[in-house]
C-alpha cells in the first residue's frame, strides 16, 4: 500500500454489469449467451457496494458502448462481429435499458461508456477520477480476461491503486477466470470481497 487513503477517494469500479450483459430480456441473454458465475455477480457485490457508499465511498459504472451511427445502426469492431453475430441494433445503445448498469448495484455515483475491453480506451475515465480525487479501486465485473484485465492494467500505468476482487469477477468458464486472475496478481493486490469488505469498514 502506498498510503492510507480515505473512503471519499475510494470507489468501487464495476466492469460491464449491464442488463444487455446480465439480464435474460438482454441481447446476451437472448441469444444464450451467459454463465451462472457472471448471472450472479450483482447480488455478491452489492453488500460491498453499500459498504462503500456508507462510508462516503464512490461507485463508477463503465458501460459497454455499440455506438449508433447511421439509421442507427451500430458501430461493432470486426472481432466482436465475428465473436457475437447476434448483436444488433439496439443493443448496448447509449440510453437505453440494456446498456444501463443493472438494477441490483445502482444508482452509480460516475458512469463512463466505454467502447473496447479497457475503460481508459478513448473516454473520460481518467479525467473524471482525476477531478473526484479518487485514488483508489475496487475493480469487479466482466469479463475477467477482457475489460477487467484490460482495465485493472491501464489503472496501473496510471498509477491508481486497484485492488482486484477475485469473487467479484467472472467469465464465460472458471478456467478462463483463474488464468486470468492469476497473470494479474502481478500487476493488483487481488482480494475476496469477505476481506474487502473488512478493509472498507475500518476506512476513516
Amino acid at each position: 500500500m502506498k498510503h492510507d487513503i480515505p473512503a471519499t477517494r475510494t470507489a468501487l469500479l464495476t466492469v460491464d454489469l449491464q442488463n444487455d450483459f446480465l439480464d435474460p430480456k438482454g441481447a446476451y441473454g437472448r441469444a444464450g449467451q451467459s454463465a451462472p458465475a457472471i448471472a450472479g455477480l450483482p447480488e455478491k457485490i452489492k453488500p460491498l457496494a453499500n459498504a462503500l457508499r456508507r462510508k462516503g465511498g464512490w461507485i463508477v459504472s463503465t458501460q459497454f458502448t455499440l455506438v449508433p451511427a447511421k439509421g442507427g445502426e451500430p458501430l461493432i469492431s470486426p472481432h466482436l462481429k465475428q465473436l457475437r453475430p447476434f448483436l444488433k441494433k439496439g443493443d448496448f445503445m447509449p440510453g437505453s435499458w440494456g446498456h444501463q448498469l443493472v438494477d441490483v448495484l445502482q444508482p452509480a455515483d460516475l458512469v463512463v461508456e466505454k467502447i473496447a475491453y479497457s475503460a481508459f480506451y478513448m473516454t473520460r475515465m481518467e479525467w473524471v477520477l482525476r477531478k473526484t480525487g479518487i485514488e483508489k479501486l475496487y475493480v469487479c465485473g466482466i469479463v475477467t480476461n477482457g475489460g477487467v484485465a484490460s482495465t485493472v492494467r491501464d489503472c496501473h500505468v496510471r498509477d491508481f491503486e486497484t485492488v482486484v476482487l477475485e469473487d467479484g469477477c467472472a467469465a464465460f468458464n472458471e478456467e478462463t477466470h483463474k488464468t486470468a486472475i492469476d497473470a494479474l496478481r502481478p500487476v493488483s493486490p487481488v482480494m475476496k470481497i469477505a476481506d474487502a469488505m473488512k478493509e472498507i469498514e475500518a476506512l476513516a
